[in-house]
């Protein structure tokens, strides 16, 4: 019994993340933004043509190991974003294993509006 829960615990996990995030992300976020802090778009080049927020640049987080350089200095603010916010996580998790030190996850990019 307790292997089925961690089972369905592992699969519902990047539903909570998605869902994770308040309603106030979104004003957290364009603070940070206009503050300063780079705004990234961890879809792929075909989502982000599809559509993307103001502002922000694209880098796939599959890509993201090797495009660390055009993030600039790990000390710089940066906020990230994906379709649901699994994504979004990964490259959170990421950045922050390579020194980034002030990563804010948005999450869904519909929860910039």
């Amino acid at each position: 019994m307790k292997s089925v829960l961690v089972v369905a615990a592992l699969f519902a996990s990047p539903f909570f993340v998605s869902c994770a995030h308040p309603r106030s992300a979104g004003a957290e976020a364009h603070q940070r933004v206009e503050a300063g802090a780079t705004l990234v778009d961890v879809r792929t080049p075909e989502e982000f043509a599809a559509g993307h927020l103001p502002g922000a640049m694209n880098i796939p987080v599959d890509e993201l190991p090797q495009r660390l350089a055009e993030l600039g200095s790990p000390r710089k603010p940066v906020v990230i974003y994906c379709r649901s916010g699994a994504r979004s996580s990964r490259a959170e998790a990421l950045l922050k294993e390579r020194g980034f030190q002030d990563v804010f996850n948005l999450g869904p990019m519909s929860a910039w509006e």
